[in-house]
C-alpha cells in the first residue's frame, strides 16, 4: 500500500496509507481502541483510493458532479488525515537521532488515545471518513468508473523534435519571408511582428530569424514577455544583454523609470537587434517600446504574439510590418507527423495512411497539436484499429461547442491519456512560473520531496523519476532544452505557455497548487486549505491576500518562491508555521528571511535557498539557520548556497538522513561532518578555510559520490601545519569512490602531487570539472587511468604539449571535453598551433573550446569523428596579429559536426577585424557538408 501510485486527486493517498500502516506494525503498541480507529482510517482510504483512482482515468466532463464534489472531498479529507498524523508523530518525539525519535515515539504512542487533541480530532477524521464512504455508495459512485490506461516506455526519438529548429519542417520559406521583411534601406528603424494562434511555432520562427540574420549589430537580446510580465525584471534583462553586464550591480535597485532612461541612452547611437516574445497587452508592448529609441541607425525588433491587437499595435509606423503566422500545408503536416512516429512517411504502414490523413485534418496544421497527438499514438500499438479510435476522440473533442479552442481540446486528449503517476507529476510542474527553464535534476528532487516517485531506496526513486520525466517529453507534453552529451540525459526543460495553461487551472481546480501571481491570488472552491503554495510575482502592496495566505498557512506542505520578494521576510516566521511543511523552494531574492520556525518542521525533506534564474547578481538572501535544526530527521535535500551564512550549527552533523548538501564557499562547516552516513553529495566547500579534523572526518563518508570543493588556500588556514598534505590524502582516498569531482583553483603542483597518490586502479570517476582558469602547463599523465571519464573540464597552459592534447584523447569513454587555453607566450612569440588528429577522441560528442589568447585549433581529417556539437570562444584580435588566415582550420573535417557556437570577444579588435573572425567561421560552416547550425554572440565593443 506504500507504495501506490499518486494521482491528482490521491498524491496523498499511497503516503497516508503507508503511514497508517506503519502506526499499525511491530513497532508501535497502540492501545486497542486506538488501534482499531486507525485500521478503520487505513482500510477505508484503502478503498476509496481504488475508486479515485478510476475516477483519475476519466475527464471531467465525463464525470458526474456528485462524483467530482465527492473526489475532492475525499482527496481534502486524506490530507487532513495525514496532517493528522504528522503533527502526533512530531509532537510525541523530541529530536536527536533516529533511535531517539523511534525510542521517544514508542513510550508516548501507548497514550495516544489519551492526547485530548489528537483523540478528538481522530474521532472526527474517523466520522466524516464513514459519511463519505455512505455518501459514496448512495449515490453509486462506482459507476463512473473506468479502465486505467498503462504506462508506456521511452520512445528516444522525441527529443529530437526540440533539439535543433532546422528538423523542424515548413520552417525555411516563413524565415526567409521575415527576413526579406527585414532588410530595408540600412538607416531605417524596423519592426516586424509576428503573430498567430497558440502553438504555431511563432517562437521557433523568430529564434530562427534571430539566430540567421547575419547582419552587424552593436548589440542583440533575446526576452520574453509572457502573460504575467514583470516589467522591471524585464527590463533589467534586456539592460543586462545589451549592455554585457554593465549595469547589472546598480540595476536591481532602479525603478522602471530609470531602466527605461538608462535604456534608451545606452542605445541611442547603437544599432540594436531585439527579439521580444509573446508579448499578450498593449500597454506591455508601450512600456517596452519606451525603452526602445528610434535612432534610425538600422535596428531591428521582432516581436511575436497571439493578439493581432498587440501586432497592430508593435506595427503603427512607416517601418513596421506585421506576418501571420500560417498553420503547416499537408504536406508539412505529414512530415512532422510521420518524423515522429517512423522517422520517415516512407516507413508507415499502408493501411495506416488514411486514418493518419484524417487525424492531421482534425489538428489544423498546428505543430503542437500535431506533437501532441504524434506523441500520444507513440505509445499505443500502431494499428488501424488503435488509430481509428483515436480519431473518433479528437473529433470528439475539436467538434464540441465548447468554450476553449481546438488545440486545447487535443492537448487534453493526451493529457487523460497519461498513467495516474504522470499525471501527478505534470501537474507539479505548475509551480514554476510561465517561461521557466527547469532544472530537471532539481525538479526530480522536488518530485521525490513531495512523494510523487513511489519507493524506498532514494536512488532507485531518483532513477523511477528521471524516466518518469524522460515519459513526459517522450508524450510531447513536456519540451527539453538542453540535452547531455550522452544524448539521453535532460539537463533542463520548459513547458509550453499553452500546456501550462491548462495543468495550472486543472492544479488550482484540484487543489494540487495555490499560485500567487500577477493575476492575484488563486482561490479553489472546494477547499479554503492550502497544501501547496508557488509564490511567482513580489507580494508587495497586497496585505490582505497576504493576510489571508498567512491564515491557512497550518496545512502548506510546499511552498516554492520565484522572484524578488522583499517583503516576503517581514512576515516569514508567521508565513512559516506549518508542522507539516515538506518542501521550501527560494529560487529568488527574499530580504531578511527569518527561518526561526525550521527547527519545528518534522516532515521537513527539501529546504533550499539557491541562486536560480531569479536571484539577482551580487544579492543574496539575509539568512541564519536556527539552533536546533537537528530536530529535522527528514532532512534530506540542504541547499543554502544563495545566502550569506558564514557559518553553520554545529548540530547540523545530526542530519542522519541528509543527502545533498550545498553551500557557498565562504561557509565554515563543522567537525564531524563524517557523521552524515547518508550524504551522497557535499559541494561548493572551500578546503582553505575548514579545520583538519573536518577534512580527515569525509573519509568517513562511504557513501559520498559527488564532491565540489575550492582549493585557494587565500585564507590564514593555508598556514596551518599539514594542512595542504591533508587535503591532498584525502582527495586520493575518495578518489576511488567519487563519481563526480568538481574542483576550482588547485594548481600544477597540487594537481600533480594528488594524482600521483591515486592508486593504479581504474577510479569510477564519471565528471571531472576543474575551474576555467588555464593553470596546467602540462596534462598529468595520470589522467589517462580514467577509463570512465565522460566528461571533462580543464584549464591549460596555451603552451601544452602535443603530448599533453593525445593523453585527453585517449579516454575511451569521454563524451564531453571543455578546454580553456591562457596564454604562456610572450608577446612577439608566434602562438601554438594544437593539431586534432585521427587519434583518439572517438566518441567524443560535445567539445568546448576557449581561448582568449595566441593559440589556434587545426582540425586534421579524421579528427573527432562523433562530434556534433562546437562551441568557440575567441578573441578577435587573433585573427591577424601574426598573419594567418584562422583561429580554427579543418572544420570540414569533423564529419558529424551540427551545430556551431560562435561566442566572440570584441574589446581587443577593431570592427573588421571582429567581423573579418565571424565571416570565417560563418564560411567553414557553410561550405560544411552537413550544413551545421551556426549562432554568433558578441560581447564587449571593438576599438
Amino acid at each position: 500500500m506504500a507504495e501506490m501510485m499518486a494521482t491528482a486527486a490521491t498524491a496523498v493517498m499511497g503516503s497516508v496509507i503507508g503511514k497508517l500502516t506503519a502506526l499499525l506494525g511491530e513497532n508501535y503498541q497502540l492501545a486497542e481502541d486506538v488501534e482499531n480507529g486507525i485500521r478503520f482510517l487505513r482500510d477505508e482510504l484503502s478503498t476509496m483510493d481504488a475508486v479515485l483512482q478510476e475516477l483519475a482515468g476519466k475527464e471531467d466532463d465525463q464525470i458526474d458532479r456528485r462524483a467530482k464534489d465527492w473526489r475532492n472531498k475525499v482527496r481534502e479529507l486524506s490530507y487532513d488525515i495525514e496532517d493528522c498524523i504528522d503533527r502526533f508523530m512530531l509532537n510525541h518525539s523530541h529530536g536527536g537521532s533516529k533511535a531517539n525519535f523511534v525510542r521517544k515515539a514508542l513510550r508516548k504512542v501507548k497514550i495516544l488515545w489519551k492526547d485530548k487533541v489528537i483523540s478528538e480530532e481522530i474521532q472526527k477524521l474517523k466520522s466524516l471518513l464513514s459519511e463519505q464512504s455512505e455518501r459514496a455508495n448512495r449515490y453509486s459512485i462506482h459507476q463512473c468508473l473506468a479502465a486505467s490506461p498503462q504506462a508506456v516506455s521511452l520512445d528516444p526519438r522525441a527529443p529530437a523534435l526540440f533539439q535543433e529548429a532546422r528538423d523542424l519542417v515548413g520552417i525555411d520559406g516563413p524565415r526567409e519571408e521575415i527576413m526579406q521583411l527585414l532588410k530595408v534601406e540600412e538607416k531605417q528603424h524596423m519592426v516586424v511582428s509576428i503573430y498567430g494562434t497558440a502553438g504555431q511555432g511563432k517562437t521557433t520562427l523568430a529564434m530562427e530569424v534571430y539566430g540567421k540574420t547575419k547582419e552587424t549589430f552593436d548589440c542583440r537580446a533575446f526576452v520574453s514577455v509572457s502573460q504575467t510580465p514583470e516589467i522591471k525584471k524585464l527590463l533589467r534583462d534586456v539592460l543586462s544583454q545589451i549592455s554585457n553586464n554593465q549595469f547589472d550591480s546598480q540595476s536591481e535597485r532602479w525603478e522602471t523609470e530609470q531602466l527605461i532612461r538608462t535604456m534608451r541612452q545606452y542605445l541611442t547611437d547603437k544599432r540594436y537587434f531585439i527579439l521580444i516574445d509573446d508579448i499578450w497587452s498593449v500597454s506591455a508592448w508601450e512600456l517596452v517600446r519606451s525603452a526602445l529609441p528610434l535612432n534610425d541607425n538600422g535596428s531591428r525588433i521582432i516581436t511575436t504574439t497571439r493578439s493581432k491587437a498587440v501586432a497592430t499595435s508593435c506595427c503603427t509606423g512607416v517601418g513596421e510590418q506585421m506576418y501571420e503566422a500560417r498553420p503547416l500545408s499537408d504536406e508539412d503536416s505529414r512530415r512532422l507527423f510521420f518524423k515522429r512516429l517512423f522517422w520517415s512517411s516512407e516507413h508507415c504502414p499502408q493501411d495506416l495512411t488514411e486514418v493518419a490523413s484524417d487525424i492531421l485534418k482534425k489538428c489544423g496544421g498546428l505543430p503542437l497539436a500535431i506533437i501532441s497527438i504524434a506523441g500520444l499514438l507513440a505509445n499505443r500499438s500502431k494499428t488501424k484499429e488503435v488509430w481509428f479510435n483515436t480519431l473518433k476522440s479528437i473529433s470528439s473533442a475539436v467538434d464540441k461547442d465548447c468554450p476553449i479552442d481546438k488545440m486545447k481540446r487535443i492537448l487534453l486528449l493526451s493529457y487523460f491519456d497519461l498513467p495516474h503517476h504522470l499525471k501527478s507529476c505534470l501537474l507539479y510542474m505548475s509551480v514554476f512560473p510561465e517561461d521557466y527553464l527547469i532544472d530537471c535534476h532539481q525538479l526530480i528532487l522536488l518530485w521525490v520531496a513531495e512523494a510523487l516517485i513511489p519507493g524506498k531506496d532514494r536512488e532507485s526513486m531518483e532513477q523511477l523519476g528521471r524516466s518518469y520525466l524522460n515519459d513526459l517529453i517522450n508524450r510531447s507534453l513536456v519540451q527539453p532544452t538542453k540535452v547531455g552529451a550522452d544524448g539521453t540525459t535532460v539537463k533542463t526543460c520548459r513547458v509550453h505557455d499553452v500546456i501550462l495553461e491548462y495543468i495550472v487551472s486543472k492544479a488550482v481546480e484540484d487543489n494540487f497548487v495555490t499560485i500567487w501571481n500577477r493575476n492575484g491570488f488563486s482561490e479553489n472552491y472546494y477547499s479554503n486549505k492550502i497544501r501547496r503554495l508557488s509564490i511567482q510575482q513580489d507580494i508587495s502592496g497586497r496585505a490582505e491576500e497576504m493576510a489571508k495566505i498567512i491564515k491557512d498557512a497550518a496545512h502548506i506542505r510546499s511552498i516554492n518562491i520565484f522572484g524578488s520578494n522583499s517583503v516576503l521576510g517581514e512576515h516569514t516566521s508567521a508565513f512559516l508555521s506549518s508542522q507539516v511543511l515538506r518542501v521550501l523552494n527560494i529560487d529568488g531574492y527574499v530580504e531578511e528571511c527569518n527561518l526561526g520556525h525550521v527547527k519545528s518542521f518534522g516532515e521537513m525533506k527539501y529546504l533550499r535557498i539557491g541562486r536560480g534564474k531569479y536571484m539577482m547578481i551580487g544579492r543574496g538572501s539575509h539568512m541564519k539557520l536556527p539552533e536546533g535544526i537537528e530536530k529535522l530527521q527528514h532532512l534530506e535535500i540542504l541547499d543554502v548556497r544563495g545566502n550569506r551564512i558564514k557559518k553553520l550549527p554545529a548540530s547540523i552533523i545530526q542530519l542522519q538522513r541528509l543527502v545533498r548538501f550545498t553551500v557557498s564557499p565562504e561557509v565554515q562547516l563543522p567537525d564531524g561532518i563524517g557523521d552524515l552516513p547518508a550524504l551522497e553529495e557535499l559541494s561548493r566547500i572551500d578546503f582553505g578555510i575548514q579545520s583538519i579534523k573536518f577534512v580527515e572526518g569525509l573519509c568517513n563518508l562511504s557513501n559520498l559520490k559527488v564532491l565540489g570543493i575550492y582549493w585557494g588556500y587565500s585564507t590564514e588556514v593555508r598556514y596551518v601545519k599539514g594542512h595542504r598534505k591533508a587535503c591532498i590524502s584525502l582527495l586520493s582516498k575518495l578518489f576511488m569512490s567519487l563519481r563526480e569531482l568538481h574542483v576550482v583553483d588547485i594548481s600544477d603542483a597540487t594537481l600533480i602531487t594528488f594524482m600521483d597518490t591515486c592508486v593504479p586502479t581504474p577510479p569510477p570517476l564519471r565528471r571531472l570539472l576543474f575551474g576555467d582558469t588555464g593553470k596546467f602547463s602540462i596534462v598529468p599523465p595520470q589522467i589517462r587511468s580514467l577509463v570512465n571519464l565522460t566528461r571533462l573540464r580543464i584549464g591549460l597552459n596555451a603552451a601544452v604539449s602535443k603530448d599533453g592534447i593525445n593523453i585527453l584523447a585517449s579516454l575511451p569513454m569521454l563524451l564531453s571535453l571543455t578546454v580553456c587555453f591562457d596564454s604562456s607566450t610572450d608577446e612577439g612569440i608566434l602562438h601554438p598551433r594544437h593539431a586534432i588528429s585521427s587519434y583518439g577522441f572517438h566518441r567524443l560528442v560535445k567539445f568546448n573550446f576557449r581561448c582568449w589568447f595566441e593559440t589556434a585549433l587545426d582540425m586534421e581529417p579524421g579528427a573527432m569523428p562523433k562530434l556534433q556539437r562546437l562551441k568557440l570562444q575567441l578573441m578577435a584580435r587573433c585573427q591577424f596579429k601574426y598573419g594567418h588566415s584562422g583561429l580554427v582550420l579543418g572544420l570540414q573535417n569533423l564529419a558529424g559536426l551540427k551545430h556551431v557556437a560562435l561566442s566572440i570577444l570584441c574589446t581587443a579588435a577593431t570592427a573588421d577585424e571582429v567581423q573579418a573572425l565571424e565571416d570565417d567561421i560563418r564560411g567553414a560552416a557553410g561550405d560544411h557538408p552537413n550544413r551545421p547550425i551556426l549562432q554568433v554572440s558578441r560581447s564587449g565593443s571593438p576599438k
